[in-house]
Order: structure tokens, then C-alpha cells, then sequence
């Protein structure tokens, strides 16, 4: 009881330091650049009954502006982004949600700030060389997302990753004015508590690089895998799986479903305690890597050699999977193996046959 009153006054005082390091609040301004809105749908969708915004005031966070929630626009607001822009208007935090569209031809006027003449990487570029943390929202501002899809005409990327390939918008080499590169809060959408995780830990000192994984994303969500925690999982180890949308059955082998090999913890941090993609009945799209856009398949459809799909977990080799896979199916229990089939839990018999127990 000791050790954790200990620790909390350890994370108490290091806030406290934090917040008075920065003159009191990290102030955070959120652009929108070229995507759906959907992160901040998510974002608004956060488990907090006085909403996120207050939940992130309450940790030490004074928002600037939103394009979503804020009040400011037209000549205002391109006054705000000036000032913050020229370091008249000091600000800590620059989220970003939405791709980069450098096109055409480096341009980047396919996408112009409204009535500031300048192109949407233009203000990116000139807000990240001021800001303490620059922060992804979403995987299309983290490496392009649906917006590089196809052809990617509008030349579109992330703020430090093109797909896989490190550069983006800002660079290898960017670093915010903290040391630490872009954050990359990966998703389609994100989980709200990825963000609002990350933005807390900044508040309180304690995030720094070590904290991120290969492709710049937070480890707190990326060291697990969507498949732990599946509602799924006894009709998976029995490899009983769906053969159509609405089966109640595993997805991997015959629906498309990439949890054993997606990075987050969505079936482990459910979205509002209840949700995920796999809960809903749709397979796992594998939304926080880059390049999940474009599988080179339909996206509810398994692609097979030789009836082996070739997405395995990532730790099995395909030997023991065909191996188990096997054995599996030959040892399912008849009610998982009706259920994975069904569309709706098969009412089983509380009779016990007599005998010894």
C-alpha cells in the first residue's frame, strides 16, 4: 500500500514539474489536413462523461484551436496560424490529422488553406519547426493512408513516413523541438485513448523515444495484438471458421481478418468498453500499418497457396500452423464447429449424459 501511494506521489510531482516546465498548460493546435474527419469522431467518442476536450483541460492541455470544435475562422484563425507560425503565439503541441498532399508536382496546391493562398504543407512545415511534440493522428498522417491509394495522384504522404519508406513530408531527419520525431497515433480511426494517452504522458515528461515503436508509434498499443482478447479466439484454436459475413466463426482463414498479425489492442481496450471491428463481425484490416490500404486482395477475402493462407501470425512458422491447424479441426467440439457457421449462438443441451463426472 506503501509502494503505491509512493508511486503515485512520484507521478504527482513529475506532472507538476512538467506543467510548470511549460508556464503551466501544453498548448496544442489541431490541423485538418486531407482525410475523412474520422479520428476526430473517434476523439469526440472518448470515454469521459464531460468529454475528451475537458478530460485533456483537466490533465494540463489548453487547446488552441480545432477545426472541429473551435469557434475561430476566416481572418482569425489565419491570424492565430500566423502567430503561431512566426512564434508570436507560443504553442507546445501540433496534432495533425489528415495526409499530406504534395501535389501536383510538389506543389501542394491540390490542397490550399481557405484564404491564406498557401498550400496545407506549407503551414505544416512552418508549425512544425515550432512546436515542442508533433503528433499523427491517423494513419494517413502518419504514412498516407487512403489518400495514397492507387495512382496516388495527389502525391499524398505523412508527416514522416511514405508508406513504409521513412521521409514524408517532414523529413528523416525532422526532429520537434523536444528531440523526439513525429509521433505517429496510428489508425483508421484511432482509438481515443491512443490520443489521449499519448497527449498525457507528454504533459507529464514521460514519453520519450524509447517509448515508440519501429514506425514511430506509441509501444503502450503496438506491443500487442489485435487478436489478443478476441471474442473469437475458442473458434480459432479449433480453426472453426466463418465461411460468409454474419457467421459467428474465425475470419482468418476464409474472411480476410489480419489480427494475428495487426499491432493494437483494440479487443483489449474495446472501443467504449464494448466494440471493435472483430466484435461487429468485420475482419481486422490491419488499419495501423502502413500500406493497409492497398492489400493486393478484397478486403474480406483470405488469399491462399494451395489452401494455406498466406497471412500467418507473424510468429508461427507455416509448418506447425498446417500442422495444428490439422489437428485442430479434428478435435472441435460439435457446438463450436455448428456456432462458427451460424449467425447467432445455438441453444446447447444443460443435459449431462449419467456417468462418471
Amino acid at each position: 500500500m506503501l509502494l503505491h501511494f509512493l508511486v503515485f506521489l512520484g507521478v504527482l510531482v513529475s506532472w507538476w514539474f512538467a506543467v510548470r516546465s511549460c508556464g503551466g498548460r501544453l498548448k496544442l493546435l489541431w490541423l485538418q489536413a486531407s482525410g475523412c474527419g474520422g479520428c476526430t469522431q473517434s476523439l469526440l467518442g472518448a470515454e469521459n462523461r464531460s468529454g475528451v476536450f475537458e478530460q485533456l483541460a483537466a490533465s494540463g492541455i489548453e487547446l488552441l484551436f480545432h477545426p472541429g470544435v473551435s469557434e475561430a475562422s476566416g481572418d482569425e484563425l489565419l491570424t492565430l496560424l500566423a502567430d503561431a507560425a512566426a512564434g508570436r503565439l507560443p504553442f507546445d503541441i501540433l496534432c495533425v490529422e489528415g495526409a499530406m498532399l504534395r501535389g501536383p508536382n510538389g506543389s501542394g496546391r491540390f490542397h490550399i488553406l481557405s484564404g491564406s493562398g498557401l498550400p496545407m504543407i506549407a503551414w505544416v512545415q512552418r508549425l512544425a519547426a515550432r512546436a515542442r511534440y508533433v503528433v499523427a493522428v491517423g494513419t494517413c498522417t502518419a504514412y498516407g493512408g487512403i489518400n495514397a491509394a492507387g495512382d496516388n495522384v495527389t502525391e499524398a504522404c505523412g508527416l514522416q513516413f511514405d508508406g513504409n519508406e521513412r521521409g514524408g513530408l517532414l523529413g528523416e531527419d525532422f526532429r520537434a523541438a523536444s528531440g523526439l520525431p513525429v509521433i505517429n497515433i496510428a489508425g483508421c480511426p484511432i482509438h481515443a485513448e491512443w490520443v489521449v494517452d499519448t497527449l498525457c504522458s507528454l504533459t507529464l515528461g514521460a514519453f520519450g523515444e524509447n517509448d515508440l515503436d519501429a514506425l514511430q508509434r506509441p509501444r503502450f498499443y503496438t506491443e500487442q495484438l489485435v487478436h489478443h482478447g478476441c471474442p473469437k479466439n475458442e473458434f480459432y484454436e479449433f480453426k472453426a471458421s466463418a465461411l460468409k459475413p454474419s457467421d459467428l466463426g474465425c475470419l482468418m482463414e476464409n474472411m480476410g481478418c489480419k489480427g494475428t498479425q495487426a499491432h493494437a489492442d483494440c479487443n483489449t481496450r474495446p472501443w467504449n468498453g464494448v466494440g471493435s471491428c472483430v466484435r461487429g463481425g468485420f475482419p481486422c484490416i490491419s488499419c495501423t500499418e502502413p500500406g493497409f490500404e492497398e492489400p493486393g486482395h478484397p478486403f474480406m477475402e483470405t488469399p491462399k497457396i494451395a489452401g494455406i493462407p498466406i497471412g500467418l501470425p507473424s510468429d508461427m512458422p507455416k509448418a506447425w500452423f498446417v500442422a495444428l491447424a490439422a489437428l485442430s479441426k479434428s478435435a472441435t467440439p460439435k457446438r463450436v464447429r455448428d456456432n462458427a457457421v451460424s449467425d447467432h449462438p445455438l441453444p446447447v443441451s444443460s443435459l449431462r449424459k449419467p456417468g462418471k463426472k
